[in-house]
């Protein structure tokens, strides 16, 4: 993971008048800013001339940037679309137990300062997303996870997390020795439930014979199932206990808990939204990654900075099913690729998802 600077937070009063790399850094741990006059005018590569924005201001969801998981693949797109179309950029962390008003301010900090498009990172931007856009109407604003803002300059970039989450059930109930697998929710909300009722489907309809255990870290208001790793070691080391010997994570950071105490007991652990075989954080626990529940939100991040470097931005819901790619199952550990009852019934799955003979259900 990159090295930041850490910037202390200020006054709200400081915050109005100050320059963005301390505005946009006031609600938030830290951020990085990269900007050169040639970069803010597109470039050759599918950038236009016509644009006039400084780059992309990318506000990171709970856990930040490290996660190794969604706000990972977010900052890989925005690293994508800044070389590609060569702008600048700057992403910021948030503060643990911020407030709605803390992203308002932050997401005004980047607007102001030119930033488009302006992209928070998880549903729980929508209400400030809500309320700045309204103010810039020029400027394109999205929200990941998330699409009951209907402003006409804002994009909910939406993904079909219970389709990819059906294939991680598929390969569960296929590779599990002692019938009992497991999931472990971040916060239980309705995104989270996707992932779950995905999951348990997926499980039930390869083998009916195999136990589904389901646990969530917190319940909202608080969102620490998300960021703090030893709630995911505890929730998977009971689980373990009870039997399980495959463990489905949707947990942002708190998952990295979950990780570890599966492979200490030399069991398997499915990742989510990035591919966590790949990640160098958990390098040393990848031979027990079976696989993860890819979420391409890096690619939508692209696709909507692309959009609106060639003046044609994206808004209103935009959708990103298995079809599309914008959802499914890796397969990097040599070790999935070896199992090949596993890997004909995830793809025997995937076509009956895409064909529309299997339908799969958002809720449990």
């Amino acid at each position: 993971m990159r090295q930041k600077r850490r910037i202390s937070r200020l006054s709200r009063v400081a915050v109005a008048v100050s320059a963005l790399a301390l505005a946009a850094s006031a609600c938030g741990k830290t951020s990085t800013e990269s900007n050169t006059p040639e970069e803010t005018k597109g470039g050759d590569k599918g950038g236009s001339s016509s644009y006039k924005g400084k780059g992309i201001g990318l506000a990171y969801d709970i856990g930040g940037q490290g996660d190794q998981s969604f706000n990972d693949a977010a900052y890989a797109g925005y690293e994508k679309a800044k070389a590609e179309f060569k702008i600048g950029g700057v992403d910021v962390e948030p503060s643990d137990g911020e407030s709605d008003a803390d992203k308002v301010q932050r997401l005004t900090a980047l607007a102001k300062q030119g930033y488009n498009p302006v992209i928070g990172v998880g549903f729980v931007y929508a209400k400030a997303v809500g309320e700045v856009s309204k103010k810039f109407p020029k400027t394109t604003f999205a929200v990941i996870d998330d699409t009951t803002v209907k402003e006409p300059n804002v994009a909910g970039l939406a993904f079909s997390e219970e389709q990819g989450s059906y294939l991680a059930g598929v390969a569960a109930a296929k590779a599990t020795k002692t019938k009992t697998v497991g999931f472990i929710g971040g916060v239980e909300i309705p995104l989270i439930k996707k992932f779950e009722a995905g999951f348990v489907q997926g499980v039930q309809d390869t083998d009916k014979s195999v136990k589904v255990k389901t646990q969530y870290l917190t319940q909202p208001p608080n969102f620490d199932g998300f960021s703090k790793p030893d709630l995911g070691r505890e929730a998977a080391k009971g689980q373990l206990d009870a039997g399980a010997d495959v463990i489905y994570h949707a947990a942002g950071l708190a998952g990295q808990g979950s990780i570890e105490a599966v492979a200490a007991e030399k069991k398997w652990a499915i990742g989510v939204d990035s591919d966590q075989y790949n990640q160098k954080a958990l390098d040393k626990y990848k031979a027990y990654i079976l696989t993860s529940m890819t979420k391409d939100v890096g690619g939508a991040v692209y696709s909507l900075t692309k959009s609106v470097i060639e003046g044609k931005p994206l808004s209103g819901e935009q959708r990103f099913d298995l079809k599309a790619g914008g959802v499914g199952l890796s397969d990097s550990n040599p070790a999935f690729k070896e199992m090949t009852d596993v890997v004909d019934a995830v793809a025997k799955a995937k076509k009956a998802i895409e064909d529309g003979t299997i339908t799969v259900k958002s809720t449990p």
